[in-house]
């Protein structure tokens, strides 16, 4: 499994080890399998989502994967069940019982931003790596349950900006847009500014998984009633 879970405190950190953490369906499946064991962890109080590779957070989406799948009609369920298991991984981090924090340490591209964002909150370093939606480059637009998430993040006029033009963004430019929490100076600082406030939340899982549900269940219901409308053709996806 290219993702483990290693517990500091009461911390338990998801890394990421895949190199540039593409999106596939081995990810979408050892992702949930590390939040279901970091859950299973009563003492933990806190997730920070990280990546060991030094440049790359996520940079999203399997294109040669996905691509790869789209001229062989015998292949195209599985994108369906890929999609939707991808929009089980937002609901998952949506009303997971403790604060997920994601920490950019490198680029974060399309749906690995869009990860980043179903997130509570939030850190960058500011001295290296781009946060970005190239969906508009790429030919592949998002779907409406990632549209709303993006959303939740990301101020309006900033997601403007970003969706329309494929912008990338530093930490710096994203923490001015309240974004991310901190654009921290180099990975040293990034890890250490994270674990503190990870290591800050003693919170109560059931009330906090109600909180984040009440607060979220608009984007959950976007999930689950608007999504299939677009994953069932697929034709509307490209």
């Amino acid at each position: 499994m290219a993702i483990r879970v290693e517990k500091i405190g009461t911390v338990a950190r998801v890394v990421m080890d895949g190199g540039k953490n593409l999106h596939n369906p081995a990810f979408v499946e050892d992702m949930l399998t590390a939040l279901d064991q970091a859950e299973a962890d009563e003492g933990v109080a806190a997730v920070v989502i990280a990546s060991a590779d030094d440049k790359n957070y996520s940079q999203g989406i399997d294109l040669q994967w996905i691509m790869g799948c789209w001229p062989e009609p015998s292949r195209h369920d599985e994108v369906r069940r890929f999609l939707y298991r991808l929009d089980d991984l937002f609901a998952r981090l949506l009303t997971f019982p403790v604060p997920v924090i994601a920490a950019i340490n490198g680029h974060a591209f399309g749906d690995g931003a869009i990860m980043a964002c179903a997130c509570d909150f939030r850190f960058m370093r500011a001295d290296k790596g781009f946060f970005c939606f190239p969906e508009v480059d790429v030919n592949i637009p998002f779907l409406p349950g990632m549209l709303a998430i993006c959303r939740k993040a990301v101020p309006e006029q900033k997601l403007n900006e970003m969706y329309l033009t494929g912008k990338r963004c530093g930490g710096a430019e994203l923490a001015e847009a309240h974004v991310v929490e901190k654009a921290c100076a180099d990975g040293e600082a990034l890890e250490a500014d994270v674990m503190a406030f990870a290591s800050s939340f003693a919170k109560g899982r059931r009330v906090f998984r109600e909180i984040k549900r009440r607060r979220y269940q608009y984007l959950l219901d976007i999930l689950k009633n608007e999504d299939p409308a677009v994953i069932e053709p697929l034709s509307l996806i490209w």
